[in-house]
């Protein structure tokens, strides 16, 4: 059954009926709650002095349907209370303002369901152009034709959830925003239909208090200009792309720019792409910024950038940081823009209220581990000596080190004991060396017991690109940057860094490596910490991590490391005797992401027990793997790494975080939010499966079976092997197969998706028994 066709009442939750029932009173407390995460006492370098606008292109169109009332709500409920909601105006064949973001709607509509094969042709600012129309349709002609999610990279699950297209008096009146924006093109085009978009602006602008209009036409802007009050309306020129000719007085947008005097005579303000502030080159990398703020702020020009979003491929500079874009804009020590134009309003209102103005020496306001992962991979090969540094220099509290062997002997640090995972190697000689070992892998590899240290330190590192299929990659500039560390080198590192607290050395496939080598993994880490001084030096921590318990076991004597029990599978909980079993050989226990926050079609189902449950036996819990790039994010964190750490953090207490990107996690720390008594809405945690149950029965996604409970079967393991004589076998075995020690369960593949709903959560889920 499909909701295109049904009457809203049918398809849409009856949360968002009786959401606006009760969202003036919530609007208040929201302002209240969110004003104390504010800063008053910050100095912005606006041209106000006062702090930047959050402006919501359509409300929270990242997630919902663009201009839909859920966008505008969620908006209200999670960004700070002076937000301004933005509108595009189009005009309906009777003269009604409604917001929709183009001027054809079959992109962000269902229109092409209710008037099939009705698109027509028009010219707009002298280009053909094929679509369905506002000016062909009066707005009751529009009443069964519903909202929808415009751009495809983002999810289509609201899609049935009937949302009408609103008037401009709809927003104001519902909504009731602190802002609004109108935004409006094309007026030329709505003349040709005899349709006169300065009346209309002039008319409503009567009934609802309008407190910004742009424009990207000169003669629209001139011909209000003199009508409107600037202390109530503020006339801002929309600048398009550097090379598009303005109609009406045929110079491009990049000369337009070189006469802001000129720009000053009819507007207060310049709406400008962010590019024409921080340049971009070809490669994705930012150039030094541009003089346009401060020229125009000389002028007495506010300026407002705009075209943030969270899901779009980022500026390498930004590590796919959204937070960290808006902060170049907001709090670069040179100048501020005056407001930000977002998809996502909820991470510009924590990037102006809780880490701008946030030096790096600012008091840590939560007790987390910040654990890197390889080092800072998400910004260098993982493992190298620049990951490392990196990291470090980012605020981790611990580096880890993957131990791997070289077939003579020598623990160095890689991310995998597949070589073709993290170098150079299959594209080097030693692919004859390649083999099938179906007790480390599925598939060929070059395994790191196969060459010598010598001729590893010979390949290059290569980076990581776990999402490359979505052609998201990773500081494309320094893929094969760096050196490889052996275990002594990445120890040394460690104990020159004065602002760590620990070391983690994880180690894998510890019984193979005995019994086909000979290489007594354990062995070569215990000697090379003893010979590094750790035995006695109590001022950084050891930590030692591994899915075997037996590994673990191997380190019980050593009181003063910590063991670190990593859980492999996805799981839900764990009997009382399997977590006794656990606190055996194990301090603590680390655990991935959807152990916590359970997924069906990167939508959170749910929280589980099992960080309760492990806290409950004095086991510390750290989760795995926290990643920027917006497809490792469940929608529910909104495509921001921030908001799914404080999620898990504040909604799940755990104790650390293990990351690809450590800057993200440390700078969350301090940020000064969560020093406020009361946390604000864009601060709070997501309210697990809240989002879900916002979906149509006919749009939800696949039910998954649950994570199964961790049992004893599960982790209890025989010994590590005894000596035994190396096998002859061509690289390690060549395909032999030898059973893996104990009955724990293969490791379960877990696939991560994308982004976020938060907040609006809470409040809907009030309503859903209404």
């Amino acid at each position: 059954m499909s909701c295109r066709g049904a009457s809203p009442a049918m398809c849409r939750p009856r949360a968002f009926d009786s959401l606006l029932a009760v969202f003036a009173l919530h609007t208040v407390a929201v302002a209240l709650v969110a004003a104390q995460g504010s800063s008053g006492a910050s100095r912005w370098q606006t041209l106000s002095g006062n702090e930047p606008l959050v402006i919501a292109r359509g409300g929270f169109s990242g997630l919902f349907p663009d201009s839909s009332s859920a966008a505008y709500s969620l908006t209200m409920l999670t960004s700070v209370p002076d937000v301004v909601l933005w509108c595009d105006v189009q005009l309906t064949k009777d003269g009604v303002g409604i917001c929709a973001p183009k001027v054809t709607i079959e992109n962000s509509t269902d229109i092409d369901r209710v008037f099939k094969d009705q698109a027509k042709a028009y010219l707009v600012n002298g280009v053909p152009t094929l679509g369905y129309f506002s000016v062909d349709y009066a707005l009751k002609d529009l009443t069964n034709v519903y909202l929808i999610q415009g751009i495809y990279s983002r999810t289509s699950r609201f899609d049935g959830s009937g949302f009408q297209i609103l008037t401009v008096e709809d927003v104001a009146g519902q909504m009731k925003p602190q802002g609004f924006w109108l935004n409006i093109q094309h007026d030329a085009f709505f003349t040709q239909h005899n349709l006169s978009m300065r009346s209309y602006v002039l008319s409503v602008s009567r009934r609802v208090v309008v407190n910004y209009i742009s424009s990207p036409e000169v003669a629209f802007l001139r011909s209000i200009a003199s009508r409107f009050n600037p202390r109530i309306t503020k006339l801002v020129f929309r600048f398009l792309g550097p090379n598009d000719v303005e109609p009406s007085t045929n110079q491009t947008y990049g000369s337009l720019l070189n006469n802001l005097t000129f720009i000053k005579t009819f507007a207060s303000g310049i709406l400008i792409p962010k590019y024409y502030i921080w340049p971009v080159d070809a490669s994705l990398y930012i150039q030094p910024y541009t003089p346009v703020v401060l020229n125009a702020h000389k002028e007495g020009l506010e300026v407002f950038a705009s075209d943030f979003t969270n899901d779009l491929p980022l500026s390498y500079n930004y590590s796919y940081d959204p937070a960290s874009e808006y902060l170049y804009y907001i709090d670069n020590g040179k100048f501020s823009v005056d407001g930000v134009l977002s998809d996502f309003p909820i991470t510009p209102s924590a990037a102006r209220d809780c880490f701008s103005h946030l030096g790096r020496n600012a008091s840590e306001q939560v007790n987390l581990l910040v654990i890197s992962k390889n080092g800072a991979s998400g910004d260098y090969p993982g493992c190298t000596d620049l990951a490392y540094q990196k990291a470090v220099s980012d605020g981790v509290d611990v580096i880890d080190c993957p131990v791997q062997m070289s077939k003579d002997g020598i623990p160095f640090c890689l991310a995998s004991i597949n070589l073709g995972d993290a170098t150079n190697v299959l594209q080097s000689n030693f692919t004859t060396l390649s083999s099938t070992i179906p007790e480390i892998q599925s598939g060929s590899g070059v395994f790191s017991f196969s060459l010598t240290w010598s001729q590893i330190q010979s390949l290059s590192p290569t980076i990581l690109n776990p999402y490359r299929k979505f052609e998201l990659f990773r500081n494309p500039k320094f893929r094969a940057a760096g050196n490889f560390l052996t275990l002594s080198d990445f120890l040394a590192l460690a104990k020159n860094s004065s602002s760590l607290s620990g070391v983690l050395i994880s180690i894998e496939h510890a019984a193979y490596l005995i019994e086909k080598h000979d290489l007594r993994v354990t062995d070569a880490v215990l000697d090379t910490l003893s010979k590094s001084g750790y035995d006695n030096d109590t001022s950084i921590k050891v930590m030692i991590q591994s899915t075997s318990s037996s590994v673990l076991k191997n380190f019980t004597e050593k009181s003063n490391y910590e063991l670190v029990y990593k859980i492999d599978e996805s799981i839900r909980d764990a009997t009382d005797a399997t977590i006794e079993d656990i606190k055996k050989f194990a301090n603590s226990v680390v655990v991935g992401k959807t152990s916590v926050f359970p997924e069906s079609g990167s939508f959170i189902t749910g929280q589980t027990n099992t960080v309760e449950r492990l806290q409950s036996f004095k086991l510390p819990v750290y989760v795995e793997t926290f990643q920027n790039e917006f497809v490792s994010q469940a929608w529910d964190f909104f495509s921001d790494g921030t908001v799914e750490i404080n999620s898990f953090v504040m909604g799940a207490s755990i104790n650390g975080v293990i990351t690809e990107f450590p800057l993200t996690s440390a700078r969350y720390r301090r940020n000064r939010c969560l020093g406020s008594k009361t946390l604000p809405n864009y601060m709070s945690p997501v309210q697990p499966g809240s989002l879900i149950q916002l979906i149509t029965t006919p749009y939800l996604p696949p039910a998954e079976a649950p994570n199964p409970v961790l049992t004893e079967e599960d982790v209890l393991e025989p010994p590590l092997p005894s000596y035994e004589a190396p096998s002859s076998s061509p690289g390690g075995g060549g395909g032999e197969t030898v059973a893996p020690p104990g009955n724990r369960q293969p490791k379960t593949t877990t696939c991560m998706f994308l982004t976020n709903l938060a907040l609006l959560l809470s409040t809907l889920l009030l309503f859903l028994k209404l």
